[in-house]
């Protein structure tokens, strides 16, 4: 199959450090090729890949300095896309809408899968306008919000299999917490759970620059307790060892998670995880297999002992079982063979069905 994979350019595929999305486009364009497919990456000139790249821009937009409009690097790469559209069997998008008008004449030969939250009222305006455009979710509460969109598919992420190493044995004793410092990422609750429950907590997480205040007014006065390490940003060496050597791996969101990879990241490793419910995370987490849904902080650290006691090498049968990149590029071919057939039906699942669904596919 001839496939495009159209990527954002903020970031390099796949990203040096943070980079959520830019890291499953890698992943997902690195399993199709490896699978026999004739793959297209369209990315930053700095990407790096085994499929064909198509550079549309000098590097990842985050790093240049001068730059003053992204919209431009976009325009340009979407009249390339244009240009060799005849080249391919499916065009697969990973910016949310901004392609919409101009492939619109050609619905039924794209897929977009949207990464981002979808509980914001452009979003609502926009997918329920352009109904007949192919749409992926990455959860059943993703799409919670938008009803109207052309969902064809639920298809959670994968990482490679031999990504992480699992740790059944971690010698750390440590929780850990992954991400950015930004108020729905919630480290507070995370310093606040490691402290009442009198555990070690180290903190990997980037500071954009839209966050700093926010971190000097919140956060950084917090990180003054002796029982808590910040680390910093780590690049994916880092952090297979920082994951795997956690007792835990604490989630503590307040905002509608779309889906969270550093919830797959530590099962892989065979992590358990601490997580609020909060968007994706009962679709991910297992209770009492791979880690505990709370509410409250009082909930979280009550849970705690009953989350390090959970098996290790179970969780990283259920990663193996549920969240590899092998099993994400499969159900994406599914769909593209499905609109190669004349266009993939609705997928009108409600919600309330995550559960069913979730149990057909870990047997998949």
């Amino acid at each position: 199959m001839r496939i495009a994979q159209i990527a954002p350019l903020i970031e390099s595929v796949p990203p040096r450090l943070y980079g959520g999305t830019e890291r499953v486009v890698s992943q997902l364009t690195e399993e199709l090729v490896r699978q026999g497919h004739d793959v297209t990456l369209f990315a930053s000139g700095d990407s790096r890949t085994s499929a064909d790249l198509v550079a549309c821009s000098r590097g990842a937009l985050r790093l240049e300095e001068d730059l003053d409009d992204p919209l431009a690097h976009y325009t340009i790469m979407l009249d390339r896309v244009l240009a060799r559209m005849h080249e391919f069997d499916v065009l697969h998008f990973h910016f949310d809408y901004f392609h919409f008008p101009a492939f619109r004449p050609n619905a039924r030969r794209t897929l977009t899968t949207l990464h981002g939250r979808l509980d914001l009222p452009a979003c609502r305006t926009v997918l329920s306008y352009f109904h007949d455009m192919p749409v992926v979710s990455i959860s059943d509460a993703q799409r919670r919000p938008v009803p109207r969109a052309n969902f064809v598919a639920t298809i959670h992420h994968g990482i490679p299999a031999a990504l992480h190493a699992p740790v059944f044995e971690p010698r750390g004793g440590y929780l850990a917490f992954l991400g950015r410092i930004c108020p729905e990422k919630r480290v507070d609750r995370a310093i606040e759970i490691a402290r009442k429950a009198g555990m070690k907590l180290k903190i990997a997480a980037k500071i954009d620059k839209a966050d700093e205040d926010y971190f000097r007014e919140h956060i950084a006065r917090l990180l003054e307790d002796p029982g808590v390490e910040f680390v910093g940003e780590i690049d994916e060496r880092s952090k297979s060892e920082f994951l795997g050597q956690a007792l835990a791996v604490i989630f503590p969101i307040d905002w509608p998670e779309p889906f969270g990879l550093v919830m797959i990241e530590a099962l892989a490793c065979g992590t358990p995880v601490l997580a609020f419910r909060c968007g994706s995370t009962p679709e991910i987490i297992e209770p009492d297999v791979t880690g505990c849904i709370v509410e409250t902080v009082e909930q979280a650290v009550a849970s705690l002992p009953r989350v390090l006691a959970l098996d290790r090498r179970r969780i990283r049968q259920r990663f193996e079982a549920r969240f590899t990149s092998e099993r994400m590029a499969r159900d994406y071919v599914a769909v593209y063979r499905t609109l190669m057939q004349g266009g993939a039906a609705r997928d009108e699942r409600r919600p309330i069905e995550a559960v069913a669904a979730l149990e057909s596919r870990s047997v998949m």
